[in-house]
């Protein structure tokens, strides 16, 4: 009998929730679970080794969902971070949708038992679920299910303040995607008032001493607050302002005076903001308040104190110049983002939020996202037409038949050194 360690059973089929992959591997490994793959299957049609990959793919998430489940905690983490990276890379409404009861049911149970990490990776997995359901009835039920769940870890101060900053990021996108009623959104942003506002100054006029974590916490719920300003039916502003249902310029201006870095920034994008949506109703929108806060933004842009750090100083800079350049004059810096053969501008404080907070969610994948995804594209009103393959130059036809067909042969190999490797182990086992 030859020596050596033999595999038990419990060595093999084990999911933990980590995928020893690449980007360019599109999580076709050693772990994959495809079985019985025929060497002689035909890859010479592009659309049956899409589906192959698909198919492969689909397998990918069925075993991150199976893992949900596991006792671990840690194993459970991983699952859903796997999960949630999974669904940035790639846009699967479909596959979400028949499985979204699975899906919110865990994300339920973590933020409801789990500890600090698994509330954060729940927190950060809920609102990839509504960007891939969309404006359909199952994204709807997936916001008011978990909703009250997030709003109570966000106000819960025996929860981490990582995992409570994560929550409030995830109530900001959820509600910005579910298009809710008017109401349903005050009310959470009042939710979120009554965590930022532990950054106004205090009754004395004295500034409040919190720790960077807090004060990363008061800015994610600011951030959050100001990404649902973006959703305010238009003209409702000054009333909702005048009648104290949202906070008052002035005690959002408090907030510039933070010690902390992400407070004066977020602070200063929401005033920026609600002077844009104000102007839009009445030019003269706060002008008294106008002349006030212009010589606050121009200490902010021309800021030097050393006891600041240097890159936190220019950031500083860059960023109020835009603000004071908006008050003063009306003028939005014009951003342009290139994706695939489209190019979308953002051209207002409102796109320049929803972009930055998509941005947040989806990383890398929001090329994608905005490329595919139907929700994002009708947010940014993204309405020409993707040029396809066939609106190309013949000789540009000829290259991009060459990089398939060499797409499809690498494709075809990996998928025999994956057989074989199968093969091997079974037979050394044996």
């Amino acid at each position: 009998m030859p020596k050596g360690k033999r595999k038990g059973k419990s060595d093999r089929g084990r999911f933990d929730g980590s995928l020893h992959t690449s980007d360019d591997d599109s999580f076709n490994d050693n772990n994959s679970v495809i079985s019985n793959y025929s060497e002689n299957k035909s890859v010479e049609e592009g659309e049956d080794n899409e589906e192959y990959v698909q198919e492969q793919f689909e397998d990918k998430l069925i075993e991150m969902l199976d893992g949900l489940n596991q006792k671990s905690s840690q194993g459970r983490i991983n699952c859903i971070q796997t999960l949630r990276k999974a669904l940035i890379k790639k846009y699967v409404p479909n596959f979400v949708r028949e499985r979204h009861f699975t899906i919110c049911d865990s994300i339920e149970k973590s933020l409801k038992k789990g500890g600090g990490l698994e509330k954060s990776a729940a927190a950060e997995l809920a609102p990839v679920i509504s960007l891939q359901l969309g404006e359909e009835d199952a994204g709807e039920m997936v916001d008011k299910t978990l909703r009250p769940l997030l709003i109570t870890a966000a106000c819960d101060a025996s929860v981490g303040v990582g995992a409570r900053a994560k929550c409030c990021h995830a109530l900001g996108m959820m509600g910005f995607l579910s298009g809710s009623q008017l109401g349903d959104v005050l009310s959470l942003m009042q939710n979120l008032e009554t965590i930022f506002s532990g950054s106004y100054l205090k009754g004395d006029g004295s500034i409040p001493n919190i720790t960077s974590e807090v004060a990363n916490l008061h800015a994610a719920a600011l951030s959050a607050w100001t990404l649902l300003l973006t959703n305010m039916p238009p003209g409702s502003l000054t009333d909702l302002i005048d009648t104290k249902t949202l906070p008052s310029l002035e005690q959002l201006s408090e907030l510039l005076e933070s010690p902390h870095l992400e407070v004066r920034l977020t602070a200063g994008e929401a005033l920026a903001l609600i002077f844009e949506e104000g102007r839009k109703d009445n030019s003269e929108f706060a002008d008294d308040f106008a002349i006030f806060i212009t010589e606050v933004f121009k200490k902010l842009a021309t800021d030097s104190h050393k006891y600041r750090a240097k890159k936190d100083r220019k950031q500083q800079r860059a960023t109020f110049r835009d603000i004071l350049s908006f008050i003063e004059d009306d003028i939005v810096p014009d951003v342009q983002v290139k994706f695939g053969r489209e190019i979308l501008v953002l051209d207002t404080w409102a796109r320049r939020k929803q972009y930055e907070a998509l941005c947040s969610v989806l990383g890398p994948g929001i090329n994608l996202h905005l490329g595919e995804n139907d929700l994002l594209r009708d947010i940014f009103e993204i309405t020409a037409p993707i040029v396809q393959a066939h609106d190309a130059p013949a000789h540009a036809q000829q290259h991009l038949e060459r990089c398939r067909k060499r797409l499809l042969n690498a494709a075809a190999f990996k998928a025999r050194t994956i057989s074989r490797a199968k093969n091997r182990d079974k037979r050394s086992d044996f």
